[in-house]
């Protein structure tokens, strides 16, 4: 049984070139930062404030850039800087980036829900412990208490997360209604049309089949790597 003290083997980064090495350790340190830095932030706003209310106006700029930054992730796949899917990562960092830009910046009435706290902690604990896996994988061995965090707190943090992202996008709904927000009618010199309201309706219907999915993917996950750091040495 491996204990909190011990090294979790982990593959190398990708690159073997040095300023390679030193930029993705520039980019995890510095996510871990703002990432830690907006948890203060929703810490320090509950603990005085006792609300949702304002909540977004306080990490919204944290939230906004340290999630948008993460569109370089798609690039270093696509360089080969680490060894992840493109593909894969493209769409998790998109539907993450839509949420925080296309509903809660762009729909203000979603601000002031209760998703907001729920996907924000998700989304907060879950990074800093991702990002402080990856700068240890750089340095070359991640101490066992982030591997188990990494491949555990998911069990609760992802739906919470789902969760919170539903009630924000539902939340929108009404506004993106009322003020046929990002809505294309015809006719138009595309001849096409767009309703952004049944585009969100869609968006929150593919949570059922994605979500199972995804979340028994990573209950797998869970048990393929800790069962192997876990698992007794035999002679």
């Amino acid at each position: 049984m491996a204990t909190p003290g011990k090294k979790a083997p982990t593959q190398s980064p990708e690159p073997e070139n040095g300023l390679s090495v030193a930029y993705l350790v520039a980019y995890n340190v510095l996510q871990m930062i703002g990432w830690t830095l907006l948890m203060f932030k929703l810490v320090y706003h509950m603990a005085f404030e006792q609300t949702v209310a304002g909540l977004y106006d306080e990490v919204a700029t944290f939230l906004n850039i340290f999630q948008t930054a993460a569109i370089l992730e798609i690039l270093h796949c696509a360089l080969g800087l680490v060894r992840s899917n493109v593909v894969l990562t493209a769409f998790q960092v998109f539907s993450r980036v839509f949420l925080t830009w296309a509903i809660t910046y762009s729909v203000p009435s979603s601000q002031s829900s209760y998703g907001v706290l729920l996907f924000v902690t998700a989304w907060t604990i879950t990074e800093i412990i991702r990002y402080s896996f990856y700068f240890f994988t750089l340095l070359g061995g991640v101490p066992y208490l982030i591997v188990w965090c990494r491949y555990t707190f998911f069990i609760v943090l992802y739906p919470i997360g789902v969760t919170g992202e539903l009630i924000t996008v539902y939340s929108s709904l009404k506004e993106v209604h009322d003020k046929k927000l990002y809505y294309l009618q015809l006719p138009n010199a595309a001849n096409i049309a767009f309703n952004y309201f049944y585009f969100l309706v869609f968006f929150m219907i593919m949570y059922i089949p994605v979500f199972p999915q995804l979340y028994t993917h990573m209950l797998g996950q869970r048990r393929k790597v800790l069962g192997k750091i876990d698992k007794p040495k035999t002679q």
